[in-house]
This record gives structure tokens, sequence and C-alpha cells, in this order.
């Protein structure tokens, strides 16, 4: 197979703490034919500097800043646009891949005609302990989809020539989760691989820490982005908990 070219998304905001390892894991990919656009939020902390020093190292390594803080999804929609790959990938600035991601899962959508898949990824601490792992469904459709997001954004990847570009929502959380489901409306399935290639970073400042905001950001998907009635958007949230209480129990479990 030749190598496509897989269009890497990474949004930054004050990453400097763990930007490096995420960049590392990209070079050290065994799949070599790939560009990396970051875009940055307007960090007030060393982010910046670390991207141009990458930037002049390796060519592939494409940088771009936001003239105002306005949320991941938007640093993200506007690598996406300027992203010039067959596939998008998606890569946050605290995660990591392994060295095989790519070769893996490019390999498994090429040869399947798979237009968008996801894989199990491990999740760790902010100083690297293990905290369990996430194992991904062999396939999801998009009333599963609805019940709970089981594509992990880190181990994402779409095909362009297949699907056209889609873009996230311009919402501050859970834009990941609207994004796999307008394509699931457009294409039935997204496949996953049942093998860890991605590094999951639970961090306790992130907006996904905060529980209460999680479940937020869930009704306003229901209802300001799927335009869903009240009664079918409130059954929908009761759920979203119920299911994300037990994939919580499972990953606990998988330790």
């Amino acid at each position: 197979m030749n190598q496509p070219l897989v269009s890497i998304i990474t949004p930054t905001y004050n990453s400097e703490r763990f930007l490096c390892e995420t960049i590392d894991s990209i070079l050290n990919q065994t799949y070599e034919n790939w560009e990396l656009l970051v875009t940055d939020d307007c960090s007030t902390d060393s982010t910046w500097v670390i991207l141009e020093n990458y930037a002049r190292c390796d060519c592939r390594i494409k940088i771009f800043r936001l003239s105002k803080n306005r949320g991941a999804g938007i640093a993200r929609n506007s690598s996406i646009e300027k992203a010039i790959g067959r596939y998008i990938a998606f890569c946050d600035s605290d995660d990591q891949w392994t060295s095989v991601k790519l070769e893996k899962q490019v390999q498994f959508m090429f040869e399947n005609n798979y237009a968008l898949s996801f894989s199990s990824y491990r999740i760790i601490d902010e100083v690297g302990t293990s905290l369990g792992f996430v194992k991904a469904k062999h396939t999801v459709d998009y009333k599963t989809m609805l019940k709970n997001n089981y594509i992990g954004c880190l181990t994402a990847i779409y095909d362009v020539k297949q699907l056209g570009k889609f873009f996230m929502p311009e919402i501050r959380k859970r834009q990941d989760w609207a994004l796999w489901l307008s394509i699931l409306k457009k294409n039935e399935y997204a496949y996953g691989i049942n093998e860890s290639l991605a590094i999951y970073r639970d961090r306790r400042d992130s907006i996904s820490a905060n529980k209460f905001s999680l479940i937020k950001y869930n009704w306003a998907i229901y209802r300001n982005v799927e335009k869903f009635s009240l009664v079918l958007s409130t059954f929908l949230l009761f759920q979203f908990i119920f299911y994300y209480v037990v994939k919580k129990r499972m990953r606990c479990c998988l330790k």
C-alpha cells in the first residue's frame, strides 16, 4: 500500500507541560507521510516557542495562531480548513500515540474501505500513572453514539476522499462527539480496532473533569446541535448518564 497523506489536527492552549511528549509520539510514527497542523489558541506560556522549535526541525509540522482565545473546536476547525491529506486524524496536545498508530489504522481503513475508524486507548494521569483502558467497540452507528461518545478523539481518523471535510460545531466542549454524530448521519458505521493505539491523559483541570459541566454540554448537543425535542433530549441525557457510569466502572475493572 502506498502511504496516503494523513493530516493530524492538534489544538494547543498553554500546553508547555505535555506538548513535547505529544509531538515526539507523532515524530516516532512508523508511518511517515503525515503533516501535523497545530493551531495555538493564544497560549500565554511557552507553547508557541516550543512549536516554533519543532517546526524549524521538521517541515511536516505546520503551526498557526488564532488572534484570540476561542476554544479547541475553533482551533481544530482552523487546522482542518488548511489540511490537504486524504485522512484527517486527531491528537490533542496532552495525549500520545503509539509508534504504529497511523500504520495500523490507515491500513485497516484503506484495505476495508472504511470512512471512519477509531481504536482502544489507555488512560494515564498527569504523572503517567496508568488509570485504565477503554476498549473500542467493533462498530458504532448514529443511534449507539447518541447513548454515549464511544469514539476517543485521539484515536479517530476519517477519510476526506469518501466523506469530504467535516468540521466541529463552535461549542467549548463535546465538539468531537458532535462531529462523529454528523459523520454517522452520512456514513452508517464507524469501525473500531481492538488494540490500544493511543494514550489519553486525564487531567484534573480539564473541562471534562467537571461532571456537571459535561452534562451541560451534552444537553447542548441534544438540544442545540441535534435539535431534539425537550422530551427526547431529557430521555437521552438520562440514558447518557447511565452509560457513562457503566463505562467508568468498566474502565476501573480493566486497570
